[in-house]
């Protein structure tokens, strides 16, 4: 009777180990390792970006973001067969436009407004500085706030400071981040002049303003290199505002249209230029911090020419809900917004933190490579 026990006791761990201990296949000379950063090695900030692809969750999506953004920076046309290198396709809004430079491919950048509100907006401006982006689509807090910060301080608070209190101070909370509201009383001053002049534009010249004309003329009126209007104002860089009207831009429109009525904005002409900017692009690569219209209008646009050929998308969302900002690349595969051969990346982060350590291992990596190539330094 014992030896039957001791048996069966036997069989059973026997079967444990072999659960436990099951034989692995081999891994293939592919698999990589994975590995953080050594700080024996001393401090190097970028060594430790680098590494952040071998160190697992997130950080691997970062270091994937950064593979895709600099396969889009660097695309080029004759690396590529599947594409043919022809000027035959006009611009319909530009038929007797120069020819045009070597085709690279088309970044969309697209970013909320409360990343202008924060510190990201120094890496946003960068890109637009340095010819970095080709389009950026962004909400109305993300042109409004640029223009405001040119003319007030923005400061840091905390999340659970009271609103009445603030709210009694005459402050504004955005995050952990507060705006007086003197800053939006200087917009005000600064803007409704502006917006005088381009009635009169409207009524004498017959200029039909839509919101991307609207925010390149903001951008040269505010002359300030801190903006990221301004920059997209001297390269000429179009910035799509779809509702441009919801927010403190709207407030001025309609305190506006009560003073000194008439003044139209047309949308219509710019759903028709930055699909344009999709369609007659050789390549196009987008980069979306955030989510909602701004995301899903970029996405839109590269569905007119059956998707886009490299995409990052960086934010919080989860898809559990169904929402556009929290879906994943693969169901933006579904309706044709992203190639069915694309390798898009999704970074499940705040952006204010990550977008940085990515632009320097990218943007920031191409800007000084082209210093040099051009005898800078």
């Amino acid at each position: 009777m014992a030896d039957d026990k001791l048996g069966n006791n036997l069989n059973t761990v026997g079967a444990a180990m072999a659960a436990v201990l099951k034989p692995s296949t081999e891994m293939p000379n592919t698999a990589v390792e994975v590995k953080g950063y050594d700080f024996n090695n001393g401090i190097n900030h970028a060594e430790v970006v680098r590494h952040m692809y071998t160190t697992g969750f997130q950080a691997t999506s970062v270091g994937e973001a950064i593979i895709e953004i600099n396969r889009m920076l660097n695309w080029r046309i004759e690396d590529d067969p599947t594409v043919e290198d022809d000027d035959a396709l006009p611009d319909p809004d530009n038929p007797n436009a120069p020819p045009p430079p070597p085709p690279k491919c088309k970044i969309f950048l697209g970013y909320t407004s409360n990343l202008i509100s924060s510190g990201l907006r120094e890496s946003l401006r960068y890109l637009v500085e340095h010819k970095q982006v080709d389009v950026v689509v962004t909400s109305a807090g993300g042109v409004e706030e640029d223009f405001i910060k040119c003319l007030g301080k923005t400061f840091l608070a905390s999340f659970s400071v009271a609103g009445k209190e603030l709210r009694e101070k005459g402050l504004n909370r955005i995050g952990n981040l507060v705006v007086p509201n003197a800053n939006y009383c200087a917009f005000e001053d600064w803007i409704m002049p502006i917006l005088d002049e381009m009635l009169l534009e409207q009524k004498e010249k017959g200029t039909v303003w839509t919101p991307s004309k609207m925010i390149h003329r903001l951008g040269e009126r505010i002359n300030n290199p801190s903006s990221v209007a301004y920059w997209a104002y001297k390269n000429d860089i179009p910035i799509y505002c779809p509702a441009i009207t919801d927010g403190s831009i709207g407030d001025m429109i309609y305190f506006h249209s009560f003073r000194n009525p008439g003044l139209v904005i047309d949308i219509a002409g710019d759903i028709r230029a930055i699909n344009n900017q999709a369609v007659y692009a050789k390549k196009t690569g987008m980069i979306i911090l955030g989510g909602g219209v701004i995301k899903h209008h970029i996405c839109n646009a590269n569905l007119m020419r059956n998707g886009a050929d490299f995409s990052v998308f960086i934010n919080t969302g989860q898809e559990f809900d169904g929402s556009d900002a929290g879906a994943r690349p693969d169901e933006a595969v579904s309706w044709g917004k992203i190639k069915m051969d694309a390798k898009p990346v999704k970074v499940y982060s705040d952006a204010t933190i990550v977008f940085p350590l990515i632009v320097s291992e990218t943007f920031a990596a191409n800007v000084e490579k082209q210093k040099k190539d051009d005898g800078k330094y």
